[in-house]
């Protein structure tokens, strides 16, 4: 214990790492907090590990460094190699081009809540109704944070306190471990399950209605699938019933798909405007994933239930910003011409990318990495399956292909980390001794291949 206490008085004061200096744009303060933070971590070292400490000037030189780290934007642009279209943890749905210079346009002083016209107080949620229900096809919409808030809202106004009837089959988690059972006891109603996990049928809902029964909800397995010995009722049966009974019925269709995605080759999703053709009272959908957006929960239907949200206290608590409704209303007018929306929507485009053009990304690729690592190495190109991902279109497999990377005496999680830890980051996937480079998501060719230059320098293997 001697010996360690003795490193630690080796160890620099603050004054005397202050007292070397550093770059002018750094604020003192913030240097001071620097070196402060290097010889705690420092401490620590030579508490625990045989470690000789540092010199005075390594102790300056790592405080600049950790400056450097605390400086740079934590919300950076990455490559996603991953094949996953929407990765939740890469921000789910690439923005349009055009709801990029809309979040530019709205970021200054913009027209969220002022009637240009009248010069008077205006409504936020104005800048997207017409749009959605001119696509749709419903009276009213209302938009907020996500569709966990939008959920929770349409339940809270319109069954707190009373019961609302859902399938046991359709009593789905979404990601992060918020499950529908829990969201309905935060929102303040009583959730009465019919059914089985696999069979569900109408008689069930019916037998459930009682004096206490405030709707009816509808919910779309986005994330996953039932198969085998299975039933489940159709919405317009529903429609029917909360018709008969005078109960609203709510279809929570998840993903949001605005367009039928089977003519573009893709699994079939419930549709909005098709849920509101059906009947249903309420339909409930989110931005960021089959629509293509930003972050958002999308509540269309009745006229006057809308209006019913926009008075609960809550909507205040989930409605969204400026740079939400900014982007989401440019996503929504590229649906306004459907015949060039794989070419400008790039989800869409990432969905429906030809495997043709994907080879030739790929071959394009492991040339260039071909030419950076040489013989130390190995590049090939393998057939992969990539995944939608984002909790949309379960079980669809988009055929894809990949370039995998070796690299000699350099393990393959240690190169991904390496490549995660690059400017820009890129985000691979490990299998194996390789890395694997999605083209189905990735489209940064000559980036990628800068970078891999730039990693390989480093090593000094070669």
């Amino acid at each position: 214990m001697e010996k360690k206490a003795k490193k630690l008085r080796l160890l620099p004061s603050v004054d005397e790492v202050l007292r070397l200096g550093g770059p002018q744009q750094i604020p003192r303060r913030l240097f001071r907090w620097a070196v402060r933070e290097t010889l705690g971590r420092w401490r620590d070292i030579l508490l625990q590990e045989e470690e000789e400490p540092p010199r005075l000037e390594e102790v300056r030189e790592e405080a600049l460094k950790v400056v450097e780290r605390f400086l740079q934007p934590s919300l950076r642009r990455i490559i996603n190699a991953t094949g996953v279209i929407l990765h939740t943890g890469l921000g789910r749905a690439p923005l349009a081009q055009e709801a990029r210079e809309a979040l530019l346009e709205a970021s200054g002083y913009c027209s969220l809540e002022f009637d240009l016209e009248g010069g008077v107080r205006g409504e936020r949620n104005s800048h997207i109704q017409h749009l959605l229900c001119y696509l749709t096809g419903a009276e009213a919409s209302l938009v907020v944070n996500n569709n966990a808030a939008a959920t929770c809202l349409v339940l809270n106004t319109l069954a707190e306190g009373r019961e609302v009837i859902v399938s046991r089959g359709e009593l789905v988690e979404i990601g992060g471990s918020f499950r529908l059972p829990q969201i309905m006891e935060k929102s303040g109603v009583k959730m009465r399950e019919v059914g089985t996990t696999n069979r569900t049928n109408l008689r069930d809902y019916e037998e459930a209605i009682t004096e206490d029964t405030a709707l009816i909800m509808k919910v779309h397995r986005s994330n996953y699938r039932i198969s085998g010995f299975t039933s489940q009722v159709e919405l317009i049966n529903l429609v029917q019933l909360g018709k008969r009974f005078q109960l609203p019925v709510v279809h929570d269709i998840g993903s949001g798909a605005l367009i039928d995605l089977s003519s573009y080759g893709l699994e079939k999703e419930p549709v909005a405007g098709e849920s509101i053709k059906s009947g249903a009272d309420l339909v409930l959908f989110s931005g960021d994933k089959l629509l293509g957006g930003p972050q958002a929960g999308v509540i269309i239907g009745r006229g006057d239930l809308v209006e019913r949200l926009r008075a609960n206290q809550l909507y205040r608590a989930f409605r969204p910003g400026k740079l939400t409704l900014s982007a989401l209303e440019a996503t929504l007018k590229l649906f306004l011409h459907p015949d060039k929306l794989s070419d400008r929507l790039p989800l869409l485009h990432l969905l429906t990318k030809r495997s043709a053009d994907i080879e030739r990304e790929a071959e394009r690729l492991a040339a260039g990495l071909k030419g950076v690592i040489g013989r130390k190495g190995e590049v090939e190109i393998l057939q992969e399956v990539a995944e939608v991902g984002g909790g949309s279109l379960a079980g669809e497999e988009l055929p894809t292909i990949c370039v995998g990377v070796r690299v000699e005496g350099l393990p393959a999680w240690e190169l991904a980390q390496r490549l995660r830890l690059s400017h820009p980051p890129i985000i691979p996937r490990v299998k194996g001794e390789k890395i694997l480079l999605d083209l189905r998501t990735l489209e940064e060719i000559e980036e990628v291949i800068e970078v891999f230059k730039t990693v390989i320098r480093a090593l000094k293997l070669f």
